[in-house]
């Protein structure tokens, strides 16, 4: 995810609850209808992205204990 999103979902997490809910199900009536094999076909795209990512060194794993706790301190 690109910065801008990254600091637009930032933003969104601080929104109570039933706004959030709200702006995801906008957000998700905006990306169309994607049939159930173009949908796995992106995400088959998108691992194989971040596995090239890992290869090559743009990216780091990390553990998920590590993941968890990020996640859960930005709420």
């Amino acid at each position: 995810m690109t910065l801008p999103a990254e600091d637009l979902l930032d933003e969104a997490m601080k929104l109570p609850e039933s706004e959030r809910r709200v702006l995801a199900l906008r957000l998700l009536e905006s990306v169309g209808d994607d049939s159930p094999e173009d949908i796995e076909r992106a995400w088959a795209e998108e691992a194989r992205k971040r596995l090239d990512d890992i290869r090559s060194g743009r990216s780091q794993p990390v553990a998920w204990d590590e993941a968890r706790r990020r996640i859960f301190a930005r709420g």
